[in-house]
């Protein structure tokens, strides 16, 4: 039986109470996470799913319910809600601050007191990732019990009917996938009469459920709205957008009050540009701000950086008299205090003529990744067209690790398929 709808508002207020719940044994949740980049998308996705899941869950006996809501958990503590100028450009369209938001801080546990939320009070869907991956997963990887995800499949979830949802599809957004695995659910939510959950009776019996349900539609619909369409260009990116985000989008409109279509160009333009205003971070939170890393199975961690600005700008950035050596001292030490064996930062930005550029740094501090990493540079130079940088004299004090640069002609390929063909070198380097 579903229970009575609310606001995005009171719904994240509510989830937030009811995992202090959990921990205290009184209550079973089902956390709803995106990756440890915790980007728009990973934060769109989390909260959509958790929305509509909790007032609309699907038809089940009451003995197979594990639990009446879900929890969209952003896998950053809330300090570093700073660090995405995106987010503080969208949370108002949804009626939302900083700080409804559900981050590790709410986890019990993860300030270091008390005891950790109890894994048998859990049950997890993983959204824009499909491996629960460091401390969570360490506590938490054989909770998992879904998955939405539009990176390569690492085939860690099994494929059997105990994980639904499990969808690992090519998309250029995640949010799309979450939106049109969605829409039956979300489209009986919105048609609902039941009477919205509403404190003051004589509004809600004035304005009735349709009106709240169009305002809360539109609010939900422009979380994921804006990721998808940040994330595929407004749907121009020939080599990222696919029919899942122009479905999505085309049914996300629709759920806008007044028609989204002829005001998403303005739309997109606001948090693009929001999300690209990161001139007043230090170089060492432009490193973490949109980073994600990876453990093989011999131990070795890969570790990299996205920065929407040139590898110039960076340097130039680091504002010391000597800018390279300062940024190139930043780079170190956030590969040295992640312990990461190689370390790489991907840029994006625009040319002087408006065409999408890319550039890619790799470090190999760790003698023994330098193999794989050497076999990385030759099979990209066919692979993601890289030819050598040399806009800059950067370099690392002593010579010590593997430290390459270069332009990435092919800008069709972004992290989501870097990654993956960087750690396949390292394995099969030795």
């Amino acid at each position: 039986m579903s229970i009575p709808r609310t606001s995005l508002r009171t719904f994240l207020v509510n989830a937030k109470s009811a995992l202090h719940l959990a921990n205290q044994g009184s209550k079973r949740v089902t956390i709803v996470v995106g990756n440890e980049s915790a980007d728009l998308d990973s934060l769109a996705s989390s909260i959509l799913f958790a929305y509509i899941r909790t007032f609309a869950p699907p038809a089940q006996s009451q003995s197979q319910v594990f639990s009446d809501i879900y929890i969209p958990l952003i896998n950053i503590p809330s300090a570093d809600i700073r660090l995405r100028p995106e987010f503080l450009a969208l949370l108002p369209n949804a009626d939302l601050e900083p700080g409804h938001l559900i981050t590790l801080d709410d986890l019990p546990g993860e300030d270091g007191r008390g005891e950790q939320l109890r894994p048998q009070n859990t049950e997890w869907i993983l959204v824009d990732h499909n491996v629960l991956t460091g401390a969570l997963g360490d506590l938490y990887r054989d909770r998992v019990r879904g998955v939405i995800d539009h990176h390569e499949d690492e085939g860690v979830i099994p494929t059997d009917p105990t994980v639904e949802p499990r969808i690992v599809e090519n998309a250029g957004s995640c949010a799309s996938l979450v939106t049109n695995y969605l829409k039956d659910s979300w489209d009986q939510l919105s048609s609902s009469t039941t009477s919205p959950k509403i404190e003051d009776a004589s509004i809600r019996a004035a304005l009735g459920a349709d009106t709240f349900n169009g305002i809360w539609d539109t609010q939900l619909a422009q979380l994921a709205w804006a990721a998808i369409l940040v994330d595929t260009s407004k749907l121009t990116s020939q080599h990222k957008t696919t029919d899942h985000d122009r479905k999505a989008v085309e049914y996300l409109e629709s759920k806008i009050a007044g028609g989204a279509e002829h005001a998403r160009d303005m739309f997109y333009w606001v948090i693009n540009k929001a999300k690209k205003n990161i001139g007043h971070l230090s170089t060492a939170d432009i490193l973490r701000r949109d980073y994600k890393e990876w453990v093989g199975t011999d131990g070795r961690k890969l570790g990299i950086s996205s920065v929407p600005r040139t590898l110039s700008w960076q340097v130039e950035h680091a504002g010391e008299a000597n800018e390279a050596t300062a940024f190139i001292g930043a780079l170190q030490r956030h590969a040295i205090e992640r312990r990461l064996s190689v370390y790489a930062i991907m840029s994006a930005s625009k040319s002087a003529q408006g065409n999408l550029q890319r550039e890619l740094l790799v470090w190999a501090p760790d003698l023994g990744s330098e193999p794989g990493v050497r076999k990385f540079a030759e099979v990209g130079k066919e692979e993601l067209g890289l030819v050598e940088w040399g806009e800059k004299d950067l370099a690392i004090p002593d010579g010590k690790g593997y430290f390459r640069v270069w332009w990435q002609r092919d800008v069709s390929k972004s992290r989501k398929q870097v990654a993956p063909l960087l750690r396949r070198c390292l394995n099969e380097g030795g």
